[in-house]
């Protein structure tokens, strides 16, 4: 399959999405964090040399449209979820970066159809640890945000100078998008956690040693929440491993996938 976008529209259920599509093989729905599209980019060229890769921008997210009824990460959950129907898929990996992580574990507790088939969760958000609360990224200026989302904070610190007017505009309407969506309860389902035992899909839960928006200690718990999880820290890494450090998360996302392997 050759790399290609296409804008999906769901009339029954007032969406519109612009999915990125690349490789063939086994599904593999990817969905990014609050930053965009471009912070899985690099995890999606890995697994389209194996896989069929799906990576859709979430509804308000890049100047797409954000629909009003779209009000939760369980609504987008149930946009995704149609989404798999409507394009007839299943044995479906869902792989979820941060907020995108979020709505993957949403989606597997509502999946009736059992489409979903595996999940993979990188330093994901949604559920409230006692004790280890999720660092308010909203009130963060730029030099917070290097240093609590990287273990290298000086390489991946951008400073404000540098971005352009366009970026500018496009980040503060991604940070209202998620406001409303993710703003309060703050970055938390408070029933999610209960729900996730519910689920039977092995689970493999990936954490930066250095994230200090969720922490491992949160991490783990998210983890011991699943019935079928496997639990892995990377180091040298904060909140986007995948970035940070994509030859040693790959190289987790590939042993778990073989694992899930017949006969492997």
């Amino acid at each position: 399959m050759t790399d290609h976008t296409r804008t999906i529209a769901s009339s029954e259920f007032d969406f519109q999405l612009t999915v990125a599509e690349a490789g063939r093989g086994r599904p593999v729905l990817i969905l990014h964090g609050g930053g965009g599209p471009a912070t899985v980019a690099g995890l999606a060229a890995h697994l389209a040399a194996t896989m069929h890769t799906l990576t859709p921008t979430h509804p308000g997210w890049n100047g797409s449209v954000h629909p009003q009824w779209v009000t939760d990460m369980g609504d987008l959950a149930l946009i995704y979820l149609k989404y798999l129907k409507d394009q007839g898929l299943h044995d479906v990996l869902v792989v979820g970066s941060s907020l995108g992580g979020w709505i993957g574990s949403e989606m597997a507790v509502r999946d009736e159809e059992q489409r979903i088939t595996g999940l993979i969760l990188l330093d994901a958000v949604g559920i409230n640890v006692a004790g280890e609360p999720i660092r308010d990224f909203f009130t963060l200026d730029a030099c917070g945000i290097a240093e609590y989302t990287w273990h290298d904070s000086a390489r991946f610190y951008t400073d404000p100078a540098h971005v352009t007017a366009e970026q500018h505009a496009r980040q503060q309407a991604n940070m209202t998008t998620m406001r409303v969506l993710a703003g309060d309860p703050y970055m938390h389902d408070p029933q999610l956690v209960g729900r996730l035992g519910q689920t039977e899909v092995p689970t493999l839960v990936l954490w930066g040693e250095s994230d200090q928006i969720v922490t491992p200690a949160y991490g783990a718990a998210y983890a011991a929440a699943f019935p079928h999880a496997q639990f892995q820290i990377i180091e040298q890494a904060g909140h986007l491993p995948q970035i940070e450090q994509p030859a040693a998360t790959f190289a987790l996302i590939d042993n778990f996938l073989e694992s899930q392997v017949p006969g492997s």
